[in-house]
């Protein structure tokens, strides 16, 4: 069990971990080797609270697949154990981000002097404005 917040754990058993090639340069070692690594994660079939499971589809955005599995590719690392790790602390960022709360707004009003001072910028702005216009020659009427 994999702690992410209090209250909040994680079962390793929910976690699956495939190896894949690793693209880019690396000579030999990148064409014979399976360094990179592919983590599958169910979010909506997860024993996470449903809160945390909705907040997770949102901050996952295009890694989330049409079946709610969260998928995670890590290649940054030479070593298949090194992008393991880089995979499964990708995801408990993720999840720890989920797990906060988000705060409530609470409604304020605008202050009387802002609303003075928004209100003099305004006439200020207006008298400008009413410089630039051009006025008709009175020789012409």
């Amino acid at each position: 069990m994999i702690k992410i917040a209090p209250n909040i754990y994680l079962d390793e058993s929910e976690l699956r971990f495939s190896f894949i090639r690793a693209a880019g340069p690396g000579g030999q070692n990148v064409n014979k080797v399976a360094t990179a690594v592919q983590l599958r994660f169910d979010v909506m079939h997860s024993s996470l609270p449903e809160t945390v499971q909705r907040r997770l589809s949102l901050l996952a955005g295009n890694k989330i697949s049409h079946q709610g599995v969260l998928i995670i590719k890590a290649g940054r690392y030479r070593t298949q154990e090194r992008n393991r790790q880089d995979a499964l602390e990708r995801l408990l960022a993720l999840l720890k981000q989920a797990a906060i709360m988000p705060k409530k707004r609470r409604p304020t009003r605008l202050s009387r002097a802002s609303k003075e001072r928004r209100m003099t910028e305004k006439k200020r702005h207006s008298q400008t404005k009413l410089l630039r216009r051009s006025k008709p020659d009175k020789e012409e009427a």
